[in-house]
């Protein structure tokens, strides 16, 4: 006969950790740009610095753990006691526990150790490499899943919500049966789209308080209540990031802040505005499209701005949509620098407005107004150089221009998508 003997289930610390917390914790560390380097990252560490090793997600979870609350106080000072990974085995299980419910409940994914086998001029004769004093040994990697980017994305677009006073943007006008007045309601009146929408609730108090109750009920042209309405038109947008050098020197992270409303703004798109389209356009020493589930994973460089060239590739994006209306929403904090020619070379001045790089930009501009697409300028300086330069984009495409910082991006950018797709209908 088979026994089975119960014990008291022993529920360790990393069990109770807040698990969304702590990814509000590590979203700077998921998101980084490169700003840590002093002098950012060159070309040739580009593909080193992309890459994201299990020892620096350790180190990130321990300082995350060090802002407390995460874990019992009496325990974290026990663990905290000797910070060192490599010699405080408790404190170390315990953030290899933490990165197993990371990985369980679909925030992260590792991957496997890779193995280099030694060239064969270094590999003795008559052995294949095989052998594990042949290979060297890489650090294992991880990378953060689309689920850690959608939690991210939904992250920055409540806290921009919050900033602005809203619940969420979902919420509409409803009016009031007894006063016929206006007031702000959670409950969906009509459908986007309708022109006109009978009051049906007022139109019948009208008919009653005139005639008294009774059936049927004489309804006439005065009693009629049309309730003003929405038009939501459906827009294809292209985010244009500047990812060039200069969005992480001069001793501030601009570019970290980018990322940030991208990723809220196609969440919030993805939610709400189903209908809509976003694509992301890097632009620095050329330009590129990339998916906008490897948006978190970028980071600054090359070193030039080349406008022109982000607006050509975002034309071309946008000359595939058909959408009510199309825009480009530009991020940056440079003048033009850099200008792709027709052989294909880049041609590059870093120093004060070249003629010819504005001359052709500004012709790239033109072209966007005359396909309609409008552009919206979201300048992170205040040079009045780049002012000069905004203020005549702004005039030939009849687009706006807004001068902010990383920390009011969010919300000018949120503030203006939202309210350019209303239009009131009488």
């Amino acid at each position: 006969m088979k026994y089975i003997r119960y014990s008291k289930y022993d529920r360790s610390a990393a069990d109770e950790i807040d698990m969304q917390e702590l990814m509000s914790r590590l979203s700077d560390f998921f998101l980084q740009s490169g700003f840590e380097s002093q002098y950012g990252i060159y070309e040739m560490d580009m593909e080193r610095a992309r890459e994201q090793h299990m020892e620096q997600l350790r180190e990130a979870i321990l300082r995350a753990l060090e802002e407390g609350d995460l874990i019992p106080p009496e325990m974290m000072e026990k663990l905290l006691q000797n910070p060192d990974l490599s010699q405080n085995k408790e404190l170390r299980d315990m953030i290899e526990q933490i990165i197993q419910r990371m990985e369980e409940e679909g925030y992260i994914t590792q991957q496997q150790s890779a193995r280099v086998t030694p060239p064969p001029s270094q590999t003795p004769g008559g052995q294949t490499g095989q052998g594990k004093q042949d290979q060297t040994a890489v650090d294992a990697r991880f990378e953060i899943t689309d689920k850690a980017l959608d939690f991210l994305g939904f992250k920055t677009l409540k806290d921009l919500l919050a900033s602005l006073g809203k619940s969420s943007f979902g919420r509409h006008d409803t009016r009031d049966m007894a006063t016929g007045v206006e007031s702000g309601g959670a409950s969906k009146a009509y459908e986007f789209g309708d022109t006109l929408n009978m009051d049906i609730s007022s139109t019948l108090f009208n008919a009653v308080q005139r005639n008294g109750l009774g059936i049927p009920i004489d309804l006439e042209y005065s009693d009629l209540m049309v309730h003003q309405c929405e038009y939501q038109s459906s827009c294809a947008t292209v985010l244009m990031l500047d990812c060039s050098h200069s969005m992480i020197l001069y001793g501030e992270d601009r570019f970290t802040p980018a990322k940030r409303v991208a990723l809220a703004l196609s969440h919030l798109i993805r939610t709400q505005y189903p209908g809509d389209s976003l694509h992301c356009v890097l632009f620095h020493d050329s330009a590129e499209e990339i998916p906008l589930a490897q948006l978190a994973r970028v980071q600054v460089g090359p070193y030039y701005t080349n406008t022109r060239e982000g607006l050509r590739m975002a034309q071309r994006i946008l000359a595939r949509q058909k959408k009510d209306m199309r825009q480009i929403v530009m991020i940056t904090d440079g003048k033009p620098s850099a200008l792709t020619l027709e052989d294909g070379r880049i041609y590059k001045n870093a120093f004060g407005l070249d003629p010819l790089v504005v001359s052709q930009t500004m012709e790239e501009v033109a072209k966007c107004k005359r396909a309609g697409i409008l552009i919206n300028t979201f300048m992170l300086a205040s040079d009045y150089s780049l002012v000069n330069f905004v203020q005549k984009i702004t005039e030939l495409c009849r687009g706006k221009a807004y001068f902010t910082t990383p920390y009011t991006l969010g919300q000018y950018l949120l503030m203006d998508y939202v309210g350019r797709k209303t239009r009131h209908i009488h």
